[in-house]
């Protein structure tokens, strides 16, 4: 699809507002750490390819999500 053939009608536009009420959120930065995880857990990850490390961390951090949820 070309640029010219999006539809961004239904797309409101940004006036002063927007500036105004926007808050600046600061990135969740990662941190190295050595983490002992049983060999088949990482292997399950591993065997699904380049970015293993970050899919873990996405398990873990919905997992901190739900739990802060349920309290």
């Amino acid at each position: 699809m070309k640029d010219e053939d999006i539809d961004f009608s239904d797309i409101p536009e940004l006036d002063e507002s927007f500036s105004r009420e926007a808050a600046l959120v600061a990135p969740d930065r990662t941190e190295r750490i050595t983490l002992r995880v049983k060999r088949s857990v990482l292997d399950h990850f591993r065997s699904q390819g380049k970015g293993y490390q970050t899919r873990i961390n996405h398990v873990l951090e919905s997992y901190v999500r739900a739990q802060r949820g349920s309290h």
